[in-house]
């Protein structure tokens, strides 16, 4: 029942007849503010994804590398934030923690506002900067644990997936916000603060919406003891190296497509501020477009099933990752990319964002799809087993999380190293190439490879289980969410 505190003490999405009376109104309502709040989380995360066009190398002296690890570093602290993150809500409640994630998150663009005037700064003050903005990348993870708990099981990959698609989105919009600084003001260092004053202002719009339209659910149980429990399930580590494949290059091309074009148009002989604003004109399309996929890998996983949507991916991304890096290849050759390999370089890029933001929906599925199948050996009953495997899936969403989020983590320092030492990002998106089709193999391998007779282990709860055919239990509980999602459509 909600109360006038706005505290919900039981919520089960899976009564049908409570859902459509109502719950499902209120995990709408939820759901919008839930995606509001984790959008301004990732633009503040991204920010300086922003702020280095307008930081020039001969005013800051920070060259190309270090820039590449500006970026890296909030990715890193966003990563690691996300662990606690997920066990926040619950211990807190989604509303709450909401509306303090969001003011947390004034901290980082005040310090950007502040120090992106001082040129004089030094390198270690900015990457300590840097690191506060990592603050945003924890709310993926809250978020995401939060509206687990809403929706129904039938519904979960949508639902997950226009929740994360949401907040995806904060990467390209402050993307567009630099852009529209730097064409109507500028790239100049000062012109910076435009943008840290848009999402201050934003802040306070995501805390107050929190505060007026979200809820609490008593109920809801993601401690960090279900998260031992589900990382004792073999697949959930296959889970987070799949999301290190497609979230991990998500917001890792994200933090480094900027640069990237504003260094080949620079090669290419632009000055420093035409390369700015022609970078800025193309890099907020990738974000948008992978960002806008997300909830549609998300819903095809529901129909299709988690795993195979997963495995297309990883091919389609191979296939993307070596258009760019034959197109990279054929720029060396000339010195930079021009004409039409430069737009070879931006269709092979926007590809894999497009793909990677599928991708993320539909390795997200496998969360709650993986749980549900091994809820059934366990003893107790269907209430019972539901619970266990919705607070197992919430506690594993934040730490697929944080681990999807160091592929961004290594997406920039594979660049910063190829930089380093060739000058170029060619035999980075080689071995991005590389990486995909070993996602794709262990894809196959675990989620699709029907097992020989496997061996026996028991579970944490003494049960005795067959640990490899919980792979086809996952796919019957893909076949069945499926065929209720097709029924219900």
């Amino acid at each position: 029942m909600l109360t006038r505190n706005r505290d919900i003490e039981h919520w089960d999405a899976e009564d049908v007849d409570a859902w459509e009376a109502g719950g499902k109104n209120i995990a709408r309502r939820n759901l919008i503010w839930s995606v509001f709040a984790e959008h301004v989380g990732f633009s503040v995360w991204s920010i300086w994804s922003v702020m280095v066009l307008f930081m020039p190398t001969a005013v800051f002296h920070i060259d190309t590398a270090g820039k590449f690890f500006l970026g890296a570093v909030p990715t890193l602290v966003g990563g690691i934030m996300r662990i606690p993150y997920t066990v926040a809500t619950a211990k807190f409640g989604g509303r709450n923690w909401t509306i303090v994630s969001a003011l947390a998150l004034l901290a980082p663009v005040l310090l950007t506002l502040y120090f992106i005037n001082k040129p004089g700064t030094s390198y270690t003050t900015f990457l300590v900067i840097a690191a506060f903005a990592g603050l945003g990348g924890g709310n993926f993870s809250s978020s995401m644990s939060n509206i687990n708990v809403f929706y129904p099981q039938r519904l979960k990959g949508w639902a997950l997936g226009m929740n994360a698609g949401g907040g995806n989105i904060g990467v390209p919009v402050i993307q567009v916000v630099g852009l529209v600084v730097i064409a109507t003001l500028g790239s100049a260092y000062g012109n910076a603060s435009a943008v840290c004053l848009v999402y201050l202002a934003l802040i306070v719009v995501a805390a107050l919406g929190a505060a007026l339209n979200m809820d609490n659910v008593k109920n809801q149980k993601a401690d960090l003891s279900y998260m031992l429990k589900a990382l004792r399930v073999p697949q959930s580590w296959a889970i987070a190296f799949l999301y290190v494949g497609t979230f991990g290059s998500f917001i890792g091309y994200s933090f480094a497509f900027g640069q990237v074009l504003q260094i080949s148009f620079k090669a290419g002989g632009a000055t420093a501020a035409a390369a700015a604003l022609h970078a800025a004109q193309i890099a907020f399309v990738g974000p948008l477009l992978g960002s806008l996929a997300r909830p549609y890998g998300g819903k095809w996983a529901d129909r299709v099933g988690g795993s195979k949507v997963t495995l297309y991916t990883f091919v389609a991304m191979t296939a993307a990752a070596a258009v760019v890096a034959v197109a990279s290849t054929m720029g060396d050759s000339t010195g930079s990319p021009k004409g039409g390999v430069l737009v070879a370089l931006i269709i092979g890029f926007t590809a894999l964002f497009v793909i990677s933001g599928f991708g993320n929906g539909a390795v997200t599925k496998l969360i709650p799809s993986v749980f549900e199948a091994k809820s059934r050996s366990l003893p107790g009953d269907s209430a019972t087993r539901a619970a266990w495997a919705q607070n197992s899936s919430g506690a594993l969403i934040g730490f697929v999380g944080a681990i999807g989020a160091l592929g961004g983590v290594g997406i920039n320092l594979v660049l910063r190293s190829s930089y380093a030492s060739t000058q170029s990002a060619t035999t980075a998106f080689w071995v991005f190439m590389a990486f995909y089709v070993l996602c794709g193999a262990v894809c196959w391998m675990v989620f699709m490879r029907r097992p020989s007779l496997p061996a026996l282990a028991p579970t944490d709860t003494g049960v005795v289980v067959e640990a490899e055919a919980l792979v086809l239990e996952a796919e019957a509980a893909e076949t069945d969410s499926s065929s209720t999602a097709s029924a219900r459509a």
